[in-house]
């Protein structure tokens, strides 16, 4: 693979890449390393999934991949104890190595208590006003409008990690852009610097307004869930016929489905179409928007995909 087709692997389903020349200059005599952090407050659902098979991407242009178990900025974002959340971030460990086995997976914990690596995060502190640090948090942060010092701890602890653990490309999705533009501008007081790269999100399956969240009923979708879950959730979810914008499920199709499977088949009676194969995702959308494809087909469709998909993490998870 030439370092065109790396560039092009790695920008497919992503918002923004800052820079790209850096990207580009970043394929030289060693692999970049490439990180996403995830705070294990609860399990991996379909939005978690968008930068993991980002992450798989990026490894097969060439990159080395570490994934962050963010389990002190869990607590320090008030998502529970921290034996709570030590519990969820094993369980999540295991769902990483059943996705991919050689995933390089780092706890926070143990790096983050060292002497360097707090001092790093006190110079970055004087950087940036509280205003800032807390408009960086504003897709993050639970309960934002009544944030603790301990949420401004964050994105600080958040950039220092980027150099800590030598990483090259950070990763996230949308949200993180905030955090990862002001850490492009102050990470250099600590001697480092960093590619940002930043993925879609996906709605609510309950519909407009929020991301996907496993902790809202109804809103999201589980790796490891099971087929009748699946089936149940995509069923009820928003799908509006000829609806675009804010569609989850085309936005699962696009950024999870086509990525992995390649071909999709609507299976359906001859008086309502009869069945058709797509090999991309832009038909799929033009045939939705044009009324060609109705929601109750296209839902089917992605309920067997995501079987597909999910059906050996599953296994793997036992």
């Amino acid at each position: 693979m030439d370092i065109t087709e790396k560039i092009e692997l790695i920008k497919r389903n992503t918002e923004e890449i800052v820079t790209l020349e850096e990207l580009k200059n970043a394929f030289g005599k060693k692999a970049p390393i490439i990180y996403c952090g995830y705070e294990p407050s609860g399990p991996m659902h379909l939005g978690h999934f968008v930068t993991i098979l980002k992450l798989k991407d990026c490894a097969k242009a060439g990159c080395r991949v570490k994934i962050l178990l963010a389990d002190v900025h869990a607590m320090l974002n008030r998502k529970g104890d921290f034996t709570d959340i030590a519990k969820e971030a094993d369980s999540w460990k295991k769902t990483l190595k059943a996705i991919d086995k050689n995933f390089d997976v780092v706890f926070g914990s143990d790096f983050q208590f060292t002497k360097e690596y707090q001092f790093d995060v006190m110079s970055l502190a004087q950087e940036i006003t509280i205003n800032r640090g807390l408009r960086s948090m504003q897709e993050i942060a639970r309960d934002v409008e009544n944030a603790t010092i301990s949420q401004l701890w964050y994105p600080l602890m958040q950039v220092v990690d980027i150099k800590h653990l030598k990483i090259d490309i950070a990763l996230g999705g949308l949200e993180q852009r905030k955090v990862h533009m002001i850490g492009k501008e102050i990470i250099k007081k600590i001697d480092h610097k960093f590619i940002a790269i930043h993925t879609p999100l996906i709605t609510s399956l309950n519909g407009p307004g929020k991301k996907m969240s496993k902790s809202i009923p109804g809103s999201g979708i589980a790796v490891t869930d099971s087929y009748e879950v699946i089936k149940k959730t995509i069923q009820e979810a928003y799908c509006p016929e000829k609806e675009i914008k804010d569609n989850p499920i085309l936005q699962i199709n696009k950024l999870i489905v086509f990525p992995v499977c390649k071909l999709v088949e609507i299976t359906r009676p001859a008086k309502f179409g009869g069945n058709k194969k797509y090999s991309n995702y832009e038909e799929m959308e033009k045939d939705y928007q044009n009324g060609k494809l109705h929601p109750l087909d296209l839902k089917n469709a992605t309920i067997e995909k995501l079987e597909e998909i999910i059906k050996p993490i599953r296994a793997n998870f036992k």
